[in-house]
């Protein structure tokens, strides 16, 4: 493997070494392949350094009006496409100063006064990390909105409730669409009590031990829109716990779109029937020709499995690193940035995909009225008879079980019989067996009684429907 020349390519520590670094060193250590997604922070960030240092006069002022009318061409630059990020250097952060000085001339060479690269990468991939937070925040309101527009619309559509995925109770389509929007409210909360921690300012942290320089960071963090500064410089630089955390928000996020996803695939299939897919997030087969594959929803499922590796990671990253600074730290990157991408990537997609579900309440309703899905309703009629629940689950179950050898169901069974073995009225078990009559009794919290789901469904569209406004 050749050498490169001293300095070709290099950081600005190139004149510490007298050989030349290797070309197999250089690419191994280069991170400008993917760092480059962070030039516009970048150039934001250095801005507002560079203004500081001219107000604080630790540069000439003449010097930082030359400095930002240099980044903001490069700015120009960027926007336009013409801002060569395919080069030779080490990251973007050494590619912004060198264009900058090659661009203004010696003034550029005191950008990098009283900051270094370990507080500058940090900062500017806070920047970045918040914009990404803000731009999932409405991308989750997005799907809130598919999901709540479906819940309403379904409120009152019969699906049996599962637990072991198991017929267990009667609910409705539009209660179970409301669960998956309180997921996503309290992965939104998730993601904007991290933005808080992901905004602070490490920048003027400099190395690991601040600076000799009267610097103003409170400055620098107004103007980039920080909400407040580091409290240590140590703890600055060597902070990840922000990328981390995100990656988490970003993974449990996934798992409930996984969940989410997982539902769909089963009720898409032929045994349930419960929903289909729309054409444009389905997929068929290259060989069957009669096949519908909702592979939307497959991928929602199986792209949680990315966002869970990010995470893992990433703390495996930091486990085990002294303070401060290690060059460990570069490989958050491409993990940070990957999470983000997916999580992305999937809300993107699961919005149109969820309001273009098309339902089959006739399948669901006749699914909820298999499975002996109203026996635990029987049991609390007996109960409100004074029977303790212990004695009217026993006999309940054993109705259950005369019914099911007889291959009926509980509203089949003769009347005389099930008032026989219940003590019930028959109109007290009409009540308890017809799931209409059931689902309109709920009264608890949070139930599915489809007119608690109506009002539930429209209050939360419109707080979504605010957030998208605003």
């Amino acid at each position: 493997m050749s050498p490169r020349t001293p300095g070709a390519g290099a950081g600005k520590w190139s004149e510490r070494f007298a050989g030349a670094t290797s070309e197999l060193m250089f690419q191994f250590n280069s991170s400008l392949s993917y760092d480059q997604r962070l030039a516009a922070h970048e150039l934001r960030a250095s801005i507002a350094h560079a203004r500081m240092l001219g107000r604080q006069g630790i540069i000439p002022k003449k010097d930082a009006a030359k400095i930002v009318a240099g980044l903001r061409l490069l700015e120009r630059l960027r926007a336009a496409g013409r801002l060569r990020l395919d080069v030779p250097e080490e990251d973007i952060h050494t590619l912004v100063e060198k264009e900058l000085t090659r661009r203004i001339g010696a003034a550029g060479k005191k950008l990098h006064t009283a900051r270094s690269r370990n507080d500058q990468v940090n900062a500017v991939t806070r920047l970045w990390l918040r914009d990404a937070i803000d731009a999932q925040q409405r991308l989750i309101l997005l799907l809130r909105r598919a999901l709540l527009r479906q819940a309403q619309a379904h409120a009152a559509t019969v699906m049996p409730g599962y637990t072991h995925l198991q017929v267990a109770q009667p609910t409705t389509l539009g209660h179970h669409l409301h669960a998956y929007d309180c997921m996503l409210a309290r992965d939104a909360a998730r993601l904007a009590d991290c933005r808080r921690r992901v905004n602070v300012l490490p920048l003027g942290a400099a190395a690991l031990a601040g600076t000799g320089f009267a610097i103003d960071p409170r400055m620098v963090a107004k103007e980039l829109g920080f909400d407040s500064i580091f409290a240590n410089s140590m703890d600055a630089v060597a902070d990840r716990d922000y990328a981390i955390e995100y990656a988490h928000c970003a993974a449990q996020l996934l798992l409930h779109l996984s969940r989410l996803g997982e539902e769909i695939v089963i009720w898409a299939s032929q045994p349930f029937g419960f929903v289909r897919v729309a054409d444009a997030f389905s997929t068929g087969s290259s060989i069957m020709p009669q096949k519908r594959n909702p592979d939307a929803a497959e991928l929602l499922r199986g792209k949680a499995g990315r966002a869970l590796g990010a995470l893992q990671a990433l703390m495996t990253m930091v486990k085990g690193q002294p303070l401060t600074y290690n060059k460990d730290n570069q490989e958050d990157k491409e993990a940070l940035f990957d999470s983000a991408a997916t999580a992305a990537s999937c809300l993107q997609v699961a919005a149109p995909m969820v309001a273009s579900l098309e339902f089959d309440a006739g399948r669901m309703r006749a699914a909820a009225e298999q499975g002996y899905a109203a026996a635990t309703e029987l049991a609390d009629a007996l109960v409100r008879k004074g029977v303790s629940f212990r004695s009217a689950h026993a006999r309940v179950a054993r109705l259950v079980r005369l019914a099911e050898s007889r291959g009926l169901a509980l509203a089949e069974l003769p009347a005389a019989e099930a008032r026989r073995a219940t003590g019930l009225t028959a109109a007290e078990l009409r009540a308890a067996l017809t799931i209409d009559r059931v689902l309109a009794g709920r009264r608890s919290p949070g139930s599915p009684q489809p007119k608690q789901v109506a009002r539930a469904a429209a209050r939360e569209l419109r707080r979504v429907e605010k957030l998208l406004a605003a």
